[in-house]
């Protein structure tokens, strides 16, 4: 529920307590004491999804321009009366007003939004580096990325140019900062002694951002779904907040460390990361919030909503099937990767088990094969350890026969290589 109180310019309270006699809302009438241009302030309960069409019958009447009108959450209603309201106006969704002061609180200034901002971005690089998912997320709770992408859609769908572009500005803008400072802070520690020598290509967290995949995708689309959500019902989390920032700031961090490191693998495929999650996180809020139904309050606006609606979607989605190709490519890569080293695992083990091999002994297998292999052709790396005790013989083709059995269940070009160790027994 929410309690509206309107002040009543001189000479309109019979025309708004007329529109709130046809809605059938009850109201309080408080005659104005304070400046000379109102004569009155009036207060009425109503649902929040009735906001929207009262307010709307009431800017008719003439009073949006003269006059002020507050719109406040209440904890708690009690009426047998409200039941008629809540049953007239049925719905889940704020009112159009409230949906942009929501958008404009959620948008800082542009000050407190980049201070925000390159600290979550300290934070969460120092975590990539660690390889500490717990920091990482803890980061993303003070990123203030969520904002500018919902703003950026509200503006659309109500044709505000200005926030529209505020919001895309800020996107932008902010992720090229997450980049530059995560370049930044990775160029000082790795000239001092603070960060051993090391290849952030082996770290676990750095690795997660650079292999983008359609499930990355699906992470984006829920992030932004659950986004347009929380502020059509009203019930913003900070947790969703923290979902919008987990798929934007660490691949656009990651991206900034392949700058510093000179590994433009690392920097392309962070990057598309980062421009996937972006695009279908807009993609995402400008389609709910479209369908929730919101709309410029002029009418002749409307038409100059959807047109830009329409255009922004194209685009996205344009982009978003651009950037699929890679993604499609990076997935199958993925999906090849797994396939060889479960099948060395797999088949390796599974040889020396049936005694193929004699007296040999398995001990390990070691599959060097990266995305990069497989979008380039390079053949798979497959380093097999095998024990023998004094007396064995070594067979002269073991090499040739699991190079032969991988190649075959995998289809791939595979290179084997059998290092033999002694076997050690205690008496």
């Amino acid at each position: 529920m929410r309690l509206v109180q309107v002040l009543i310019p001189e000479g309109g309270r019979t025309d708004i307590l007329a529109v709130l006699d046809d809605e059938g809302i009850d109201y309080a009438v408080w005659e104005e004491t304070g400046r000379g241009d109102f004569e009155a302030l009036v207060s009425f309960p109503v649902p929040e999804s009735g906001v929207e069409p009262v307010l709307d019958n009431l800017y008719a009447a003439g009073i949006k321009e003269e006059s002020y009108t507050i719109v406040m959450s209440t904890e708690t209603v009690i009426s047998e009366r409200i039941g008629a309201l809540k049953n007239r106006y049925q719905g889940y969704r704020i009112s159009r007003d409230e949906l942009v002061a929501h958008a404009e609180d959620l948008a800082p200034e542009s000050s407190t939004f980049f201070i925000f901002l390159v600290v979550s971005t300290l934070i969460a690089t120092t975590g990539l580096l660690l390889n500490s998912a717990a920091t990482i997320i803890g980061a993303m709770v003070i990123a203030p990325l969520m904002g500018p992408a919902i703003s950026a859609s509200v503006g659309a769908v109500l044709a505000d140019s200005d926030m529209t572009s505020r919001g895309v500005t800020l996107q932008v803008t902010g992720l090229l900062a997450t980049v530059m400072t995560a370049a930044t802070l990775g160029l000082l520690l790795k000239e001092t002694f603070l960060l051993p020598p090391i290849d952030i290509r082996t770290i676990p967290q750095v690795l997660e951002r650079t292999s983008p995949n359609f499930l990355s995708l699906f992470l984006a689309l829920g992030s932004g779904v659950a986004g347009a959500v929380s502020v059509i019902r009203g019930s913003g989390s900070p947790l969703v907040g923290v979902a919008i920032a987990v798929a934007l700031i660490p691949p656009a961090a990651t991206a900034g460390l392949g700058l510093t490191w000179g590994h433009p693998g690392v920097f392309l495929t962070a990057g598309v990361l980062v421009l996937v999650n972006l695009f279908a996180i807009n993609l995402a809020a400008l389609v709910l919030l479209w369908i929730a139904g919101y709309r410029p309050e002029k009418g002749e606006h409307a038409s100059q909503a959807l047109r830009a609606v329409r255009i922004r979607i194209t685009t996205i989605i344009i982009g978003l099937v651009l950037l699929s190709i890679v993604l499609g490519a990076v997935t199958w890569a993925s999906f090849e990767v797994g396939t060889v080293e479960t099948s060395a695992n797999t088949e390796v083990k599974a040889m020396f088990d049936d005694g193929q091999f004699g007296e040999l002994e398995f001990e390990e297998v070691t599959v060097d094969y990266k995305l990069d292999d497989v979008l380039f052709g390079e053949p798979a790396d497959v380093t097999v350890v095998v024990a023998h005790g004094p007396s064995a013989q070594f067979p002269p083709d073991v090499a040739q026969r699991i190079d032969d059995r991988l190649t075959k269940m995998t289809g791939e070009d595979i290179v084997v290589d059998v290092e033999f160790v002694r076997g050690q027994s205690s008496t």
